[in-house]
């Protein structure tokens, strides 16, 4: 007995360092340089996905609006109207979203190519729906984006708005499949169905989730 207790107490010393041994602990590196690191493994990310964009400098604004680490799309293989700045994380999932399920969705479900896609726009500085009193909107952060619209190769122009509960099977399926495709990969995903302010628009953001209605 007398010797286990022995070597309990030798086996927990040999587990408290010494006052030599002991090393100071690393200084915690800023928040603002783990951010930029981030910023350019995306950038990196963007190149190689053949994505055009320009890095936009970090701007805040009033009322807690910002945008950090933001881009500008300039070209993923579709035109895009009324894209601002938006986070590198959110380009990079939209340019995903566009190529891997808008395309293949619309050739699935409408036999025809997105020729051009129809945006809200992505910065807005304003309080979540605009309403007043209201926590400052992910359009805020340059986190989010609004689509409205797609103009297919064959002239036909799908809204959600007339689409999503409209009379073509085809389109409500291929809108559904496209709004399920962005909340998998973005946080937050927004339709019609989820409530009276997104009748006409898909929402997505990469603020907090996931969330998807």
């Amino acid at each position: 007995m007398r010797r286990a207790a022995i070597l309990a107490a030798l086996l927990v010393a040999s587990c408290i360092p010494s006052g030599h041994e002991r090393r100071p602990e690393p200084p915690e590196r800023p928040r603002a340089a783990e951010t930029a690191k981030e910023t350019l493994a995306c950038h990196a990310r963007l190149r190689e996905r053949d994505v055009d964009f320009r890095p936009l400098p970090d701007r805040t604004f009033e009322n807690g609006c910002s945008a950090l680490g933001a881009v500008q799309l300039l070209d993923i293989g579709t035109p895009v109207t009324n894209l601002g700045a938006m986070t590198c994380p959110l380009a990079e999932r939209f340019s995903a979203w566009v190529r891997e399920a808008v395309q293949p969705a619309a050739r699935a479900w409408l036999d025809s190519k997105v020729k051009r896609i129809e945006s809200f726009g992505s910065y807005s500085c304003r309080s979540v729906n605009s309403r007043p009193g209201a926590r400052l909107s992910e359009h805020g952060k340059a986190n989010a984006v609004d689509v409205a619209a797609f103009v297919l190769d064959d002239g036909r122009r799908i809204t959600v708005q007339a689409g999503w509960n409209g009379g073509d099977e085809d389109v409500r399926k291929f809108l559904r499949a496209i709004h399920q495709a962005g909340c998998r990969r973005f946080q937050v995903g927004l339709g019609p169905d989820s409530d009276s302010f997104h009748y006409n628009h898909l929402h997505f953001d990469m603020g907090r989730g996931p969330y998807c209605r």
